[in-house]
């Protein structure tokens, strides 16, 4: 069966009612997010572009957390790293300002959620330095081409992420557990969605999990720490995803005096093409 996902914004200018965002491209869903009319999660938006996790840091912190990511490759993935101070991305995208272009983001001061925000431009200092990491949502594309089901999309809901009893391998301040998301699959889809998320070890790769979520301390599979739960239906089996709200988990650990992330499933849309990031 064809699925189709349905996501709209409602403009507010007069005459120009309701329209499609899935239709619109990177550059405008961000114009969008950056005049306040979009702050909803990012999944199924500008499919063939690649989505990217949030993290920004006081300078202090921004060596151990880089060893963190180098150490911690699967749920912290690389793409970018911004000098201190500076707000616009090189390589992901034009005329992008982190700030303001993520739909929302989550203030965590001494390990503690504050608050979630718009746009942070009034809490932005020089010596922060800004991490983007690669996002699962980006191999989403590639699964739906395979009719490997995505049931998060089929249901217009946020991905269901834990936190699990993995460790991340420790790096200076940074400590703490793996988050993965988690997607239902048919026990005939594993295996294809195994060969093709492989290709893209940027965005988070092959999966750490299938089967059983207590074997990595996830109780109660109805009940995610961050995101929306979705139905599983009988026979098929959960398959989990490292995912880029490790940090989130690993600030509340290590307590930082403040960081600032994407709120889980509102990632930055960018320029680049998924298959940019594919291996081969």
């Amino acid at each position: 069966m064809e699925m189709k996902l349905v996501l709209r914004f409602c403009d507010r200018r007069p005459g120009e009612g309701v329209a499609d965002i899935t239709q619109l491209n990177p550059k405008q869903i961000r114009n969008l997010i950056r005049k306040g009319k979009w702050d909803k999660p990012t999944a199924g938006l500008a499919m063939g572009n690649a989505q990217a996790n949030l993290v920004i840091l006081p300078e202090k912190y921004a060596f151990d957390f880089l060893l963190f990511c180098q150490r911690n490759p699967k749920p912290c993935p690389l793409l970018e790293v911004l000098e201190p101070g500076k707000f616009k991305t090189e390589l992901m995208a034009s005329n992008a300002d982190i700030r303001t272009d993520i739909p929302r983001y989550s203030i965590y001061r001494r390990g503690k959620l504050e608050a979630t925000v718009k746009e942070i431009k009034n809490l932005w200092e020089k010596d922060f330095v800004t991490f983007l990491l690669g996002c699962s949502f980006s191999f989403e594309e590639a699964l739906l081409r395979a009719k490997v089901p995505v049931r998060h999309l089929e249901e217009n809901k946020n991905v269901p992420m834990y936190i699990t009893s993995i460790p991340c391998k420790p790096a200076g301040v940074f400590h703490g557990p793996m988050v993965v998301s988690m997607r239902p699959l048919p026990p005939d889809k594993i295996v294809p969605a195994v060969k093709i998320t492989s290709r893209y070890a940027s965005v988070h790769g092959a999966p750490v999990h299938i089967g059983d979520p207590l074997e990595i301390g996830i109780k109660n599979i109805k009940r995610p720490d961050f995101g929306d739960p979705v139905t599983t239906k009988r026979g098929e089996v959960t398959v989990f995803w490292a995912c880029g709200v490790t940090p989130q988990a690993v600030a509340m650990k290590a307590k930082p005096d403040f960081c600032i992330t994407h709120t889980p499933g509102h990632m930055f849309i960018s320029d680049l093409l998924n298959e940019e990031l594919a291996l081969f």
